[in-house]
């Protein structure tokens, strides 16, 4: 692959990360990942692997209704066989049983890949909190 198939490819990853959480496809989800990945900055400790990950990501996902990840300000780099993302996330998550209002989380991710014989995944995700997470009424139109 070329540079820029390759700095594609792994800007890709973030949007099927986003998309797939969304959609609650937890097998297309973790398609993301390594086996051996290292999650940081959702919880006071590193979740690693993604045998501990899934059903971390699917326990936490689930206490919400429908929610919202919108990725910017993709950059990568592009290094031979490794490479670093970080995006921007905007998350708008629904409360089932507070339909008036919204959690919604301003962060970036920060993420180190591999390529492997599947494609680019990530090696080590990172939450990054740029600011606390809001609780705000959702207004109707």
């Amino acid at each position: 692959m070329s540079e820029l198939e390759d700095r594609l490819a792994v800007g890709d990853i973030i949007i099927r990360y986003a998309d797939s959480i969304d959609q609650l496809d937890y097998d297309r989800y973790c398609t993301c990942f390594t086996e051996d990945v290292v999650v940081s900055g959702f919880g006071a400790e590193p979740i690693v692997g993604l045998s501990a990950y899934r059903p971390w990501v699917t326990a936490a996902r689930n206490k919400y209704g429908r929610t919202q990840h919108l990725i910017g300000n993709i950059q990568v780099t592009v290094n031979g066989d490794t490479a670093t993302l970080r995006s921007y996330v905007q998350a708008t998550h629904e409360l089932p049983a507070d339909p008036d209002h919204l959690i919604i989380l301003w962060a970036a991710y920060n993420d180190k890949l591999v390529r492997t014989s599947e494609g680019w995944k990530i090696t080590h995700h990172e939450l990054e909190r740029l600011v606390n997470v809001r609780r705000v009424a959702a207004a109707t139109l």
